[in-house]
C-alpha cells in the first residue's frame, strides 16, 4: 500500500466495497460452500432475509461479477447462482476471515 494514500483508493476499501453489507458475506459464503444453488435455497440456509433483500444483494454481486445467474428456459423458471472464477478468488480472502474468527473467538 503507498503511504499517505487516499483511503477510497486503496485495495483494502475496494474489496470492502465489494462485501460490504448485512448479507453480501453469508451469500457468498452459502455458494462457496454448496457451488450452485436456488434463490429459495439461498433463503433458507440464511434464513431471515427478505426476498427483496436477497434479490437485491444478488444482483450488486452479479454486477460486480462474483455471482452468475444462470436462468434455464423451462416452466417454472429456473435460475441457479454461483460464483464466478473472480469470485471464487475472494473466497480465499474470506476463508481467512472464517480461520481467524475460529482461532480469536471470545467466549
Amino acid at each position: 500500500m503507498i503511504k499517505n494514500a487516499n483511503f477510497e483508493e486503496t485495495g483494502f476499501n475496494y474489496t470492502l466495497s465489494l462485501i460490504s453489507g448485512k448479507h453480501k458475506m453469508g451469500i457468498l459464503y452459502c455458494l462457496m460452500e454448496y457451488r450452485t444453488v436456488r434463490f429459495n435455497e439461498l433463503k433458507r440456509y440464511l434464513k431471515n432475509i427478505s426476498d427483496k433483500t436477497l434479490s437485491t444483494k444478488l444482483k450488486e454481486l452479479e454486477r460486480d461479477r462474483l455471482v452468475v445467474r444462470t436462468e434455464y428456459p423451462r416452466i417454472p423458471p429456473k435460475v441457479e447462482y454461483s460464483l464466478t472464477d473472480r469470485g471464487k478468488s475472494l473466497m480465499q480472502v474470506l476463508d481467512q476471515l472464517c480461520i481467524w474468527g475460529e482461532k480469536n473467538r471470545l467466549n
